[in-house]
């Protein structure tokens, strides 16, 4: 970076499905840069980014979007091209990371338990149970919970999916039990949280929705499961070959001890208000929001 403050692009809202809540941590982020002395300029990335980015010239890029296009390998492709350093994973961590059949397919050979799983057509989804239920039914490439379907245990039909379903889905396992999350920072997991939503599952109102959920750092669970998670984010982490900071997201069956821990998937740039998992468990261990946001824009880089 040059001698003048550096000036950070932080990239925002973006095209996908969890638009709204990127708007929300591009800000926050913003925030944070320029009470930590940078110069940042947010930029609402649309198909007209590289020419947004060029009139912004920016020594650094923060990427704070969520999703489908920004968080998939397609904008680091396009900054790689464009020779701009950039927060968070580069082009093939991002897209394994956003496939999850071809994720949990790293996770098990690095060790991490996942869930028994398969890709079916939506045709064959809604037609009859590809597996008996409990299961659950996902997009193959959204985040934040976005279309997903839990069939109940005992249920009589298939699920009814909506119009915008994408035409291969995953369906996996039902995994019982508690929600827990390990951010991972440059290598190292930072704590596990417990996640208990207000009502019902963890969907997308109880990520989102003020009081859908509360946070329980660090989780109280037996501390040979707290070892296991973080573990398994760090196993996670580098098996993707992630970096900068990533969270991963496990399902905790209590009655099965260290046994019932599975990966759901993870997350190449999880949400970053500053009440989001990943800052919280960041202040945890003693780092401020401004200072994580500093970190993650010192670690940028280009072509690694």
């Amino acid at each position: 970076m040059s001698s003048r403050t550096p000036r950070v692009a932080v990239l925002k809202g973006g095209l996908s499905a969890e638009r709204e809540v990127s708007l929300v941590s591009g800000a926050a982020c913003a925030a944070a840069l320029r009470d930590a002395g940078y110069e940042a300029v947010e930029i609402d990335a649309g198909r007209d980014l590289a020419a947004a980015l060029d009139a912004c010239a920016p020594d650094v890029v923060f990427n704070a979007l969520h999703g489908r296009w920004g968080e998939d390998g397609c904008v680091q492709g396009l900054l790689e091209l464009m020779g701009l350093p950039y927060t968070h994973s580069g082009v093939l961590a991002s897209a394994l990371a956003m496939d999850k059949p071809r994720a949990k397919q790293a996770f098990a050979a690095a060790g991490v338990p996942v869930a028994e799983g398969v890709v079916a057509a939506r045709a064959d989804v809604a037609r009859a149970h590809v597996m008996p239920p409990p299961y659950v039914v996902k997009p193959i490439n959204e985040g934040s919970s976005v279309g997903v379907v839990v069939v109940g245990e005992g249920a009589n039909a298939p699920p009814a999916l909506g119009p915008d379903a994408p035409d291969m889905l995953l369906v996996e396992r039902y995994a019982p039990g508690r929600e827990l999350t390990v951010a991972v920072m440059g290598g190292r997991p930072l704590a596990v949280t417990d996640i208990v939503p207000t009502a019902g599952w963890y969907d997308y109102a109880a990520k989102y929705a003020a009081g859908g959920s509360r946070h329980v750092v660090p989780a109280d669970i037996p501390d040979a499961v707290a070892d296991a998670c973080l573990d398994h984010a760090a196993r996670a982490h580098a098996a993707v070959g992630c970096r900068g900071v990533s969270r991963t997201d496990f399902r905790w069956d209590e009655a099965r001890g260290v046994d019932g821990l599975i990966a759901l998937e993870l997350n190449t740039q999880p949400g970053m208000t500053p009440t989001s998992l990943v800052p919280e468990q960041a202040a945890h261990v003693g780092l401020s929001f401004v200072d994580l946001c500093r970190w993650i824009v010192e670690d940028a880089s280009c072509g690694r």
